[in-house]
């Protein structure tokens, strides 16, 4: 057998796709391996590179071959996709993944360590439910709404809800007063769940060091940094903080040609909860520089006096995003530029 230089793997359930080639590219076999004689598989395989495309289960592959002692490398599918050649299957699949991994200026995924994707899960468990706290009210609303009861948006205005089928004296069936308080009492248990999540992650915020850094940085709190430090990748794989700000999708898309810039909207490409809170956050810092008054010299100052306020807001959060990058590369706490 030749020497396999780069084995690509099309992950799947249960049957995977291993393409091994050469180093100049030529295939040495394409097989179909089950789940449970993956790794046996790999281990009777010489040290080489294990490409495989950034999906669900890839960091925890990623782990395990790792520790076979091959130098594992996981693509983004957008950047697998124009190698497929014609048809799709795994076979292609899992070729493509191979030569995509070879190219010289590929954009390759870190994998991810098991702790690191704990505090991941914590995050995306909240964001799920803070949803089905939402998707819940405004069930409730829309119910209710239909006897003659409206209340504005918001969880502040439950109360409101709350007292008009409490009262004695009302006309709603006994069947809606009855599916009602089950959806107040649903609404309660998901905020109390919700409240402890949060709890939970800004006690690890407070323990760890590059959280409590981010966090001094205006518009970022325990959630936000949590965040930063758990779902984006090593800063070190970005060369400047302006890559990062584009990895999180808050730079304009490009439709430039023959020599004419044209910007566009944002990509929103990359983490999208990631994006959503740095965008949260510079939201209440423009909310308060408005309230409060901003220096008109600074640069929040200026931008506000002659830009839309969501411009202003998603130029922030870009700006935020360049300052996260710094501080997690530096290890060092946010300076006031206006103080220095």
């Amino acid at each position: 057998m030749e020497k396999i230089s780069i084995v690509g793997v099309d992950l799947a359930k249960n049957i995977f796709q291993v393409h091994g080639a050469t180093a100049d590219g030529r295939p040495v076999f394409s097989k179909k391996v089950r789940r449970s004689k993956l790794l046996s598989l790999l281990a009777g395989i010489p040290t080489c590179t294990v490409a495989m495309e950034a999906c669900a289960s890839s960091h925890h592959w990623g782990r395990e071959i790792g520790k076979l002692g091959h130098t594992v490398k996981m693509i983004p599918p957008i950047y697998v996709k124009p190698y497929v050649k014609r048809q799709k299957n795994d076979a292609n699949d899992a070729e493509a993944i191979a030569e995509a991994a070879s190219r010289p200026t590929m954009r390759f995924v870190t994998v991810k360590s098991a702790e690191k994707q704990a505090s991941g899960m914590a995050l995306r468990t909240r964001d799920l439910l803070v949803r089905q706290k939402t998707q819940t009210i405004n069930a409730l609303r829309g119910h209710l709404a239909e006897y003659g009861l409206v209340a504005p948006s918001g969880t502040v205005h439950l109360n409101r809800l709350q007292a008009a089928i409490s009262d004695p004296e009302t006309e709603l069936p006994a069947a809606v007063i009855d599916h009602a308080q089950l959806l107040l009492d649903h609404i309660a248990m998901l905020a109390c769940k919700i409240g402890k999540l949060g709890a939970e992650l800004r006690a690890g915020a407070r323990q760890d060091p590059a959280a409590k850094r981010l966090m001094t940085i205006p518009g970022i709190g325990p959630i936000t940094a949590m965040a930063l430090t758990a779902l984006s990748p090593d800063p070190s794989t970005f060369r400047k903080g302006r890559d990062f700000a584009a990895w999180t999708g808050l730079t304009p898309k490009q439709f430039s040609s023959g020599g004419k810039e044209r910007i566009g909207r944002t990509s929103k490409m990359g983490q999208r909860d990631l994006r959503r809170l740095l965008i949260i956050g510079a939201a209440s810092v423009v909310r308060w520089a408005i309230r409060r008054g901003a220096d008109q010299g600074g640069w929040l100052g200026q931008m506000l006096a002659r830009k839309p306020r969501m411009l202003v807001t998603v130029a922030l959060a870009n700006k935020m995003a360049r300052t996260a990058w710094a501080l997690m590369t530096k290890n060092e706490n946010y300076r006031n530029p206006a103080l220095a």
